[in-house]
Order: structure tokens, then sequence, then C-alpha cells
């Protein structure tokens, strides 16, 4: 699969803002987990919001959408 760019430079500012909004939370949610002292299976919220963010991230930087490319329309 080729990865064409298929959104526009607001939907890559928004992606990219979003990505980076999702890796800040993402340490702090860890920095939360460490703090409560959390059982292991409460790292599975900041892994999926570090994981989440870092995608988002390379889709801004990329110009590419996984949501447009399965052909659904996105309104930004």
């Amino acid at each position: 699969m080729v990865l064409e760019c298929n959104i526009d430079a607001r939907g890559k500012a928004v992606r990219l803002r979003l990505g980076i909004m999702g890796v800040l939370s993402s340490i702090g949610l860890a920095a939360a987990c460490l703090i409560i002292s959390a059982p292991d299976l409460a790292w599975v919220v900041p892994a999926g919001a570090f994981v989440g963010g870092a995608f988002a991230i390379f889709e801004g930087r990329t110009g590419w959408c996984v949501v447009r490319a399965f052909g659904f329309r996105t309104p930004i």
C-alpha cells in the first residue's frame, strides 16, 4: 500500500497538534501511574496514548490519513 498524501495542510496541522497532545498526555498518565503505583495493566493506557499520539504525528508529517485511506470522508 502506497502512502499517498490525502489530507491538506489544515488536516496535517490538526493531526500534528493532536499527536503532540497525545504524547504529552501519555507522559502525564505514565507519571500518574508511577506515583499511584498502579498495577501492571494500568500501563496499557499511557502506552496506548503514546502510540496513538505518535501515529497521529506520523499522519501529520506524511500527509496520509488512515481513515481517509479506507474511503471515509473526514471534515478536516
